[in-house]
Order: structure tokens, then C-alpha cells, then sequence
């Protein structure tokens, strides 16, 4: 399948508490997010990286029979038998509790960590509208796929590898741990909402890709 218009586009896999870099992409780029790709562990499907008070920290969202090979991301359901949602609740509120914004995002990001979904490709697109929604980027939502998308020459296609993509210059901004810890490029975006608020669009728009 080449997507539904024929113009240069970014094709995202689903994400858990996206990038920077991703929201970037949202922010400045026609963009769709491939449902239908196979899944690729230890990648940004079910994984985002935070800033803790002894540096940054991966949070993992567990999945079921995630070893088969070859399955549609669209199929891999959550696993809750070791309480991971509550780890990363902890972690998150250890980490932002201090932070500029906390008291206005928490609420909103709580019930990630409360309700339980069935569906990994659910529960991320849940949590990526919420973040949007935080700091008013509603409108960059994009298009989900019906089928698998095919990359045609030109677009960005960020799925197949993990960890990788066009370079990425982000805009540095004071962290919660700024006073002992260096910047940390890249990280959930929460990072930033909790540091920045709505001027976290700005600081977005000032990230370089390419």
C-alpha cells in the first residue's frame, strides 16, 4: 500500500509516552502511524526513556508472547501480571512531582497508569492524544493506517530500526534535575510538558530534523 495521498510523508510506528524527536515530527511534518508493521523489540512501541533524580530511566510497558516473530504490532496485547503501571506511576511522580507543570499534567496522565487496556496500539494512541491535547497540538493528531504502508522514494520512514532516524538537534530546556545533571536530549516528551508547559510547542518548533 502507498498511502492515501500521494505526497512525501513521515510513517510512524505506535509509540509509549513518544520522543521529542517524535512529536517534532508531529509538530512539522504531514505524518501517519503504521498499525500494521510487525513488531521490533526493545523499541519505542513499548518503551520511553525519563529523567530520574540518578538519570535517565527506561520504562517498559509490558507485552504478551512478544517473542513471536514476525506479529502485526496491531496484535500484541498488554501484560499486567507484574504491576508495571504502577511502577511507572511511581517513577513518573519521583521524577516530576517537583516539576513547573506537574500539578496541571498529572491528572490528565494518571488514569494511564489505573485503567487497563487490552491492546498496546489502544493504549499508546490513548496516551498520544492525551499529551496533544496537554499543551494544544490536538490538530497534529495523524492518520492511522488501514493496511501496511508501503514507503515510497522520498518519505521518512522511522519504523524499521530501532533507535533511529534523521539526525535530531533538540532545543535544550531546564530539566527538573538541571542542577546536578546534564541535559538529556530526547526523552519522553512528558519531560518537557512537565518543564515547559504550553511553551513546550516553541521549544518543539526550535528542534531540528535532518
Amino acid at each position: 500500500m502507498r498511502h492515501e495521498i500521494s505526497r512525501i510523508m513521515t510513517i510512524l510506528p505506535v509509540a509509549y509516552l513518544p520522543s521529542v524527536a517524535y512529536m517534532t515530527h508531529l509538530l512539522k511534518e504531514e505524518c501517519i502511524i503504521d498499525l500494521h508493521e510487525h513488531y521490533i523489540k526493545r523499541s519505542e512501541r513499548n518503551r520511553a526513556r525519563i529523567l530520574a533524580s540518578s538519570g535517565v530511566m527506561e520504562l517498559t510497558a509490558h507485552l504478551r508472547q512478544a517473542n513471536r516473530p514476525q506479529t502485526p504490532v496491531r496484535d500484541l496485547r498488554l501484560d499486567y501480571s507484574k504491576r508495571w503501571q504502577h511502577q511507572h506511576a511511581v517513577a513518573l511522580l519521583s521524577a516530576y512531582k517537583s516539576s513547573p507543570y506537574f500539578d496541571y499534567y498529572w491528572d490528565l496522565l494518571a488514569p494511564f497508569y489505573e485503567r487497563k487496556y487490552d491492546f498496546l496500539v489502544d493504549y499508546d494512541l490513548e496516551i498520544l492524544r492525551r499529551m496533544l491535547a496537554m499543551v494544544g497540538l490536538e490538530s497534529r493528531m495523524p492518520r492511522l493506517s488501514e493496511r501496511y504502508v508501503e514507503a515510497a522514494p522520498g518519505d521518512c520512514d522511522l519504523r524499521p530500526k530501532r533507535n533511529e532516524g534523521p539526525a535530531f538537534g533538540a532545543e535544550p530546556y531546564v530539566q527538573v534535575f538541571s542542577d546536578r545533571l546534564p541535559f538529556a536530549a530526547n526523552l519522553s516528551a512528558i519531560d518537557l510538558w512537565f518543564a515547559e508547559g504550553p511553551s513546550a510547542r516553541d521549544v518543539l518548533s526550535r528542534c531540528r530534523i535532518g
